[in-house]
C-alpha cells in the first residue's frame, strides 16, 4: 500500500466559504463532499482540511489517500469518483 501514489483530483468548482449552498456548514458541522472509490467500489465522506484548501480523505479499505483542492468558480456537486 505505501507504494502506491495517492490521488490527487484539481476539481476546479469546488468552492470554499463563498460557494454553493451543498457545501455550507449546517449546525456547525464539518464540510464533507462523498467520494466513490473505484478502487473498492466503496463511498465515503471526505472532510475539508484545517486550512480550509482541500477535502482529504482516504479509501476506507485500501487506504489510497485522495484530495480535492478547494478553488474558485464553485459547484454544487457533493459526489465524486476517484479512479
Amino acid at each position: 500500500m505505501a507504494d502506491e501514489p495517492a490521488y490527487i483530483l484539481e476539481i476546479r468548482g469546488v468552492e470554499d466559504d463563498a460557494g454553493a449552498p451543498a457545501t455550507r456548514e449546517v449546525g456547525g458541522k464539518s464540510r464533507w463532499i462523498g467520494v466513490h472509490f473505484e478502487c473498492c467500489g466503496v463511498y465515503a465522506r471526505i472532510y475539508r482540511n484545517r486550512r480550509r484548501s482541500a477535502y482529504v480523505g482516504h479509501c476506507p479499505r485500501c487506504q489510497r489517500r485522495v484530495q480535492v483542492t478547494i478553488g474558485p468558480g464553485g459547484t454544487s456537486q457533493r459526489m465524486f469518483r476517484a479512479y
